[in-house]
């Protein structure tokens, strides 16, 4: 009797991945050179995000990407990049860009020159737009495609709203900006010249007021996980000092803007920063020396070592900037040029983030410096602050034709 032959059943199990992979390339990575061919992969714990609702677009440039909130801005996710060589993974966490400081509605007023003592002068326009330090890099950082947080104050008002969606608009995580019913957002009036100069005049609000005296530790922890911080001189320095420290102990670089306020810094203060970035008017300032001449800024820059800081970065307006660091030759950087300069405003902070950006990144000194000149060049060419804030690939294409 025949014995019937029964044949089995193959189940083929498709293996679903628990995550999708996405393909670029982001030429910034502080490792050594990465091909082409790895995957990166998006990953936010406990995300509630849809394939379909990814918050970054790539572009077509495989060596960068842009991020592209339209809503609320969500968590950012960590990147991590993949090798998808079998024999030789490897996974590089990018850490987060930093600005703690201040947010400003800033109250543009254009005129032909400044009022004398006891007159009184029309402008020709007059706007309000967001802006401060603080805003201002967290958004340049931002554009120009670098993961960046703003932990920072605003009022519950109108201008609060404004810099809000500004700051959302530009791509930054608002994980850590705090809304105070107390005080007003803070705001400037900003006097702009036809030549592009201006003068301005800054009331603190929200960005010097309400401040707890002790930052809570949710707040720190994004502090320690960054790659950089960045610090003005917009708000309380007893917030910077704090946060300057908790940096210091994770091991995290510090850029201090000294625009801001008057008056000198806290000596512990001084000790947690890397670098200490003035303009010309702040050295002297902080110095009490004058920096009319490369030469008078040098000897300026030797009593900021004195002081506790050890590396410099001083931009000199038309005549560009320079990179001093204690015991080397400093680093000079002419200024790129633009075919009409329109506003100066947030030029100075453009010059700091894409510095720090490119730091972060790994660049030499160098060409951190030329990085940021570009950048700044680029936004002496539209009116405004947070609007005339560049785009990586605009810079990128400005060094390549310059």
């Amino acid at each position: 009797m025949r014995k019937k032959k029964r044949k089995k059943k193959h189940n083929t199990r498709h293996k679903r991945s628990k995550m999708k992979n996405f393909t670029m390339s982001h030429s910034n990575i502080s490792t050594p050179q990465i091909n082409q061919h790895l995957n990166y992969n998006l990953i936010k714990k406990h995300s509630t995000l849809k394939l379909n609702q990814n918050p970054f677009q790539f572009n077509q440039n495989p060596c960068q990407f842009i991020p592209n909130f339209h809503q609320k801005t969500p968590k950012l996710p960590k990147l991590v990049i993949v090798n998808s060589s079998k024999s030789n993974q490897s996974t590089v966490k990018i850490p987060p860009l930093v600005v703690i400081g201040s947010a400003n509605a800033d109250i543009y007023v254009e005129i032909e020159r400044l009022p004398k003592e006891g007159e009184t002068i029309s402008a020709k326009t007059g706007q309000t737009l967001a802006g401060g330090k603080g805003a201002n890099q967290a958004v340049c950082a931002a554009k120009l495609s670098y993961p960046t947080y703003f932990f920072g104050q605003v009022g519950e008002d109108a201008h609060g709203k404004l810099i809000t969606e500004a700051l959302e608009g530009g791509g930054v995580c608002l994980d850590h900006l705090k809304n105070v019913s107390d005080t007003p957002t803070g705001h400037a009036v900003v006097m702009l010249q036809s030549d592009g100069q201006n003068s301005i005049i800054i009331v603190g609000g929200a960005n010097m007021s309400c401040w707890p005296q002790v930052i809570s530790d949710r707040d720190l922890e994004v502090v320690r996980n960054a790659g950089i911080v960045l610090l003005q001189r917009e708000i309380p320095d007893f917030v910077n000092l704090q946060v300057a420290k908790a940096a210091r102990d994770a091991g995290v670089r510090v850029i201090l803007d000294a625009g801001g306020m008057e008056g000198p810094l806290p000596p512990e203060l001084l000790s947690y920063v890397d670098i200490l970035s003035p303009n010309e008017t702040e050295l002297s300032r902080l110095t009490g020396m004058p920096t009319d001449t490369f030469e008078e800024t040098v000897l300026a820059v030797s009593k900021c070592y004195e002081m506790g800081v050890k590396q410099v970065l001083v931009k000199l307006g038309a005549k560009g900037s320079a990179l001093f660091v204690e015991g080397e030759e400093p680093v000079k950087q002419p200024i790129i040029s633009a075919p009409k300069v329109l506003d100066t405003t947030g030029a100075g902070d453009t010059f700091t983030a894409a510095f720090a950006v490119a730091l972060v990144e790994g660049k030499p000194k160098k060409e951190c410096l030329r990085f940021a000149a570009a950048a700044a060049s680029l936004c002496v060419r539209v009116k405004g602050a947070i609007p005339s804030m560049p785009d990586r690939q605009s810079v990128l294409d400005l060094l390549q034709s310059s």
